[in-house]
């Protein structure tokens, strides 16, 4: 007869199996030992090895184990590092690039930088320059000046040849006052208002200036062509028909009543050519000018010794007031 068994079982019961006794702390004690002991037999084996690898080369216990090592592993790495590379220097490459590009864009604005700073450099010794000029001229011809700089031109539809200065009243300019530069004669003051000046230059068609032969002190009167730059020649008309200059010879300002408007002694220009009209039973010279008229920039108004102004004067001796 079997055994009696139980119909049902209950389902969490099933595949029960008692569990092992707990682990005591005798036997945590002893693997904590056993853990202790590889880590110092590790710990020594390492300092082994470094005391043993101390001396490289060929009197190093390892040197036979690291050639054996390197015969097997160093053509797999060579190999590895051939299809890698690529890849790995296109980092390379691009941070190469923007850098590239940051050295080239750092050389370019600094080139810019020092051309700017050489058109400028230039600029103001030009300005010393013509400073020094104007001082001189002050000093030669025992005249005060103003200084000033040409601001404009007259527009050419005027059919004048006109300049703009930035000096007016306010500075001690008067109309019929005579203007120069460190070269000579500019022209004429014809207008003013308190912060400006309209200039005639010499060289314009209704501007009659007299002027004196340096060589022969012979007079006569100077007419201007128009013209500016390389065409900004006067004629030359002196008062004894019979006598002529001669070519090279300089011609300066005759002068007028009270210095209005042309003090005398200021340099105009030179003589090029001569030529003579056998009808009138004259002779008439050409003369260029010293002042180039397409470059203007700083001149001086010759004013009365004394003259107060908003900007300074240059006395007669070259000193600025």
């Amino acid at each position: 007869m079997l055994p009696h068994r139980p119909r049902h079982v209950p389902r969490l019961l099933r595949g029960y199996r008692p569990l092992r006794p707990g682990r005591d702390a005798s036997d945590e004690r002893a693997d904590r030992a056993r853990l202790r002991s590889r880590m110092f037999a590790l710990v020594l084996a390492c300092l082994t090895l470094m005391t043993l690898d101390h001396h490289p080369g060929s009197g190093s216990p390892l040197e036979p184990a690291r050639t054996a090592m390197g015969a097997v592993f160093g053509p797999v790495e060579s190999g590895t590092a051939s299809v890698v590379r690529p890849v790995t220097a296109i980092g390379g490459w691009f941070t190469s690039r923007r850098s590239m590009r940051h050295d080239i864009a750092t050389l370019q604005s600094e080139n810019s930088r020092l051309k700017a700073q050489q058109a400028t450099e230039q600029y103001q010794r030009n300005q010393l320059a013509e400073y020094q000029g104007l001082t001189s001229a002050a000093d030669t011809l025992g005249q005060a000046l103003v200084p000033a700089h040409v601001v404009a031109y007259g527009p050419a539809q005027s059919f004048s040849r006109t300049v703009t200065i930035d000096a007016g009243s306010a500075a001690g300019v008067q109309p019929d006052q005579t203007v120069l530069n460190d070269d000579g004669l500019v022209g004429r003051v014809l207008r003013v208002t308190r912060t400006t000046a309209t200039v005639l230059l010499i060289v314009d068609t209704g501007s009659v200036v007299g002027g004196r032969v340096g060589a022969s002190m012979q007079v006569g009167f100077l007419r201007g062509r128009g013209g500016l730059g390389d065409h900004g020649a006067l004629d030359l008309q002196l008062v004894d028909e019979a006598e002529a200059p001669t070519k090279g010879d300089s011609i300066v300002t005759w002068g007028s009543k009270d210095g209005a408007p042309y003090v005398s002694g200021v340099p105009i220009g030179r003589v090029t050519a001569v030529y003579a009209s056998l009808r009138e039973s004259s002779q008439r010279a050409v003369i260029e000018p010293y002042v180039d008229f397409g470059a203007l920039d700083l001149v001086g108004v010759v004013v009365p010794s004394g003259t107060r102004s908003d900007r300074g004067v240059i006395e007669a001796d070259g000193t600025l007031r």
